[in-house]
């Protein structure tokens, strides 16, 4: 990310550039980009600037759920706001998917990095965008003791700011993967019986011929 970072001028830039060229047909609101980019208001409206002028982006009109109120007395209600959307006739726009987006996903190891705070890590599995399958369930399958779901879930968010797209992703304990396992539950079947890649693994799952393991 910094190389990118400093060709582009910001890592902030580049997490926007691949919001939006990952979710080409949704617009989103300057706040929606900086909590989704997990940047401050300010530098998003500045960037976003420099975007539109680039012709990258355009602006765009769209109806949104807005909550009104004071904690306790919130309400939601649909408002017609305006916000930016990807300008699919941008001249350099293929160039650019092949760029930050080939360039996009977190390695195998720094994935296992990023989760190892959130507890004693078991196993660790990548799939669906990491693996360019779209009809695979989860993107990311953790496993491991004492798991602080709540670590868990800041970490994927983390993932996902610089990714630019939101992951799906399961989190179990060791005992409640096992159990899984045994009873053939969908969810773990369906994520080892298709392709995948195992990048961390203190279970010693036995070798599956649908799924895949880094070389070493």
């Amino acid at each position: 990310m910094d190389i990118l970072g400093k060709l582009f001028g910001s890592e902030n830039k580049v997490k926007m550039m691949r919001l939006f060229l990952f979710n080409p047909d949704i617009p989103f609101t300057p706040e929606a980009v900086a909590e989704r980019s997990k940047a401050s208001l300010y530098s998003t409206k500045q960037e976003l600037a420099i975007l539109r002028q680039m012709k990258l982006l355009k602006n765009r009109a769209f109806f949104a759920k807005i909550t009104k109120g004071k904690k306790g007395k919130q309400k939601t209600v649909r408002r017609k706001v305006s916000g930016f959307i990807l300008n699919t006739s941008f001249p350099y726009l293929a160039e650019l998917q092949r760029l930050l987006l080939d360039t996009s996903m977190l390695k195998g190891d720094e994935i296992t990095r990023q989760l190892s705070s959130a507890g004693k890590l078991k196993l660790v599995i990548i799939a669906g965008l990491f693996i360019q399958d779209q009809d695979s369930r989860l993107d990311i399958l953790v496993v491991g003791d004492h798991l602080k779901k709540s670590t868990v879930e800041h970490k994927i968010r983390t993932m996902e700011s610089e990714i630019g797209k939101e992951l799906r992703y399961a989190a179990f304990e060791t005992s409640e993967f096992n159990y899984r396992l045994g009873l053939y539950d969908k969810l773990v079947r369906d994520v080892l019986d298709y392709p995948h890649t195992v990048v961390f693994d203190r279970l010693g799952l036995p070798p599956l011929e649908a799924g895949r393991r880094p070389s070493v």
